[in-house]
């Protein structure tokens, strides 16, 4: 079992930054692939980006390439997003999620059936 547990949400301004954690913990945490996804008021919730374990490869949406960074510390058991050039349509709730070992591509990371578990969220709210 892997418990998920995202923090760093809050209120920034439109060009503003927010660094978002999610801490893990579990026996097999270190070897799951990490995810983030998020849902905005009325819309489904959708892909942002995913790692692999080794944090060697990383996978985006569109909507965030080039703004958006995904990476972990495997020490700390510990994913990241940090968000740079926020904008208001980046307004959700953050979730991450943890796959356990999987043969599937990095690409495949993006559906939200590949993953196991899944914290609360984090609130980010961009003001224009």
């Amino acid at each position: 079992q892997v418990q998920l547990v995202e923090s760093g949400g809050g209120l920034v301004q439109s060009g503003g930054s927010l660094r978002l954690s999610c801490a893990a913990s579990g026996r097999t945490s270190s070897g799951c692939v990490m995810g983030w996804f998020r849902q905005a008021p009325g819309k489904e919730r959708e892909f942002v980006a995913a790692i692999s374990r080794s944090g060697l490869t990383t996978y985006y949406a569109d909507s965030v390439k080039g703004r958006f960074t995904i990476s972990r510390d495997n020490a700390k058991n510990t994913a990241y997003l940090q968000m740079n050039s926020l904008k208001p349509e980046d307004t959700a709730v953050y979730s991450c999620g943890a796959a356990r070992p999987t043969l599937a591509g990095i690409a495949t990371m993006r559906y939200q059936s590949e993953y196991d578990y899944w914290g609360q969220g984090t609130q980010v709210t961009v003001s224009s």
